[in-house]
């Protein structure tokens, strides 16, 4: 937690409760379904959870705004957002029904009243959202047609409805189909470790 509330100073007593949680929920879940890599599972802070939080630093969404986390698995990075917005409905989606489970019962053990999900495939999702998130889920030029149909047109953030993926790496051919619209914002401008310094948040209005 040391990381997240040098971040995050603003969190509430009620959110950072929530947030140690997590901390202690995910090791426990993932003894049972690797859920996070078991290589990884000791980075779960800086690596998993303050890598969600990411999308907080690039855009602040407004209360009553609609979110999708598309290939959710365990609930990432839908969870850690759900707890700093409290009044924005999250909606996490994955194929994988075991690992969705997994996100069930940390957002019920942990009080979120914002969230809810779906079992199955993006093309059986209804409904309206403000944004897409997604977390190094599928390339761009696959993303963006399942879900275009899922924005609402109603901007109501700073920034327009859209697309926002966290994502590393060299991303130069995956977005060059989208030159002229996407914005690339390095998460090493925000966060100091090395673990963001390939790190990045991909925004695409649709």
């Amino acid at each position: 937690m040391e990381l997240i509330l040098k971040y995050f100073p603003e969190l509430t007593d009620a959110q950072r409760n929530q947030m140690a949680q997590l901390e202690t929920l995910y090791p426990e879940w993932n003894a049972k379904i690797n859920v996070i890599s078991r290589k990884d599972i000791d980075n779960l802070e800086v690596n998993h959870l303050l890598h969600s939080l990411g999308i907080v630093k690039f855009v602040k969404f407004t209360p009553g705004s609609r979110v999708m986390d598309l290939g959710t698995g365990g609930g990432l990075p839908g969870l850690p957002l759900a707890i700093y917005y409290p009044e924005v409905s999250f909606h996490l989606v994955d194929r994988i029904g075991k690992k969705l489970r997994v996100a069930a019962d940390i957002a019920e053990r942990i009080g979120l009243q914002n969230v809810t999900f779906q079992h199955g495939d993006v093309k059986e999702v209804k409904g309206k959202f403000d944004f897409v998130v997604s977390r190094a889920v599928m390339d761009l030029g696959d993303i963006v047609p399942l879900v275009k149909r899922l924005i609402d047109g109603e901007d109501r953030n700073a920034v327009p409805n859209g697309l926002i993926c966290l994502k590393g790496g060299d991303l130069s051919a995956e977005v060059a189909k989208y030159k002229n619209q996407v914005l690339i914002d390095e998460l090493s401008s925000y966060f100091k470790e090395d673990f963001f310094k390939t790190k990045k948040i991909i925004y695409l209005p649709l």
